[in-house]
């Protein structure tokens, strides 16, 4: 079943003012089948791209009331469900091609590593406590950006901002955490070999992706 943008506002609308779990059942069903068929053609496996559009939708109902201020809910899904693809490929890869000495040749190898992965959950975890004290739309536009990988064109066209407000917001989102983060940051350097440090600059950097316009 396809549903007219028209009555995809008229959904979305309902979600987010009344709960309305009705309306979130017909916005599922009638945008699910294409989501799962544009989700395929990059996860190539029918299984992960019903688990992506399953956790968009998720998040989706979960969040609706941070999302309010989401103008265009079909192009929010459809870049949402890319994004999420693209992001599940990159979770659940984790061998690599790298050079070897000899010339013209080289090897497959796992970069995953417990300890890094541990390291890294326990820096999302610091910056998503921060971002939590973030204004709600500067909040809204940075995690629509750093969480769902949108671009800040495309952040401005869902929700009805000029492109130059969300770099703003963006700019000033990004000040604020470092703010906050400092004194976290300052004890981990002291805690933290040399070798280590570039963990450090690893969390600053999940702030750029999708920064681009």
């Amino acid at each position: 079943m396809n549903i007219d943008n028209t009555h995809l506002s008229t959904l979305w609308h309902k979600i987010v003012t009344q709960s309305d779990q009705k309306a979130f059942e017909e916005l599922f069903t009638g945008c699910y089948t294409r989501l799962v068929k544009f989700a395929a053609e990059y996860l190539q496996s029918t299984e992960a791209a019903e688990e992506v559009v399953s956790d968009v939708f998720m998040k989706l109902w979960t969040g609706r009331q941070q999302f309010e201020a989401v103008a265009h809910i079909g192009k929010y899904l459809f870049t949402a469900v890319r994004n999420q693809s693209l992001n599940h490929l990159r979770q659940f890869s984790n061998i690599h091609i790298v050079s070897t000495d000899d010339a013209g040749e080289a090897r497959l190898v796992n970069t995953f590593d417990p300890c890094s992965a541990t390291e890294w959950r326990e820096l999302l975890l610091r910056l998503d406590e921060a971002v939590e004290q973030l204004s709600p739309r500067r909040r809204m536009i940075f995690r629509l950006i750093k969480d769902e990988g949108f671009k800040p064109k495309e952040v401005a066209e869902i929700l009805q901002l000029s492109h130059r407000t969300v770099e703003t917001q963006l700019f000033q989102a990004v000040k604020q955490l470092h703010v906050i983060l400092a004194p976290y940051l300052s004890d981990y350097r002291q805690k933290t070999p040399a070798t280590d440090i570039l963990s450090i600059a690893g969390l600053l950097a999940i702030l750029l992706p999708g920064m681009a316009s």
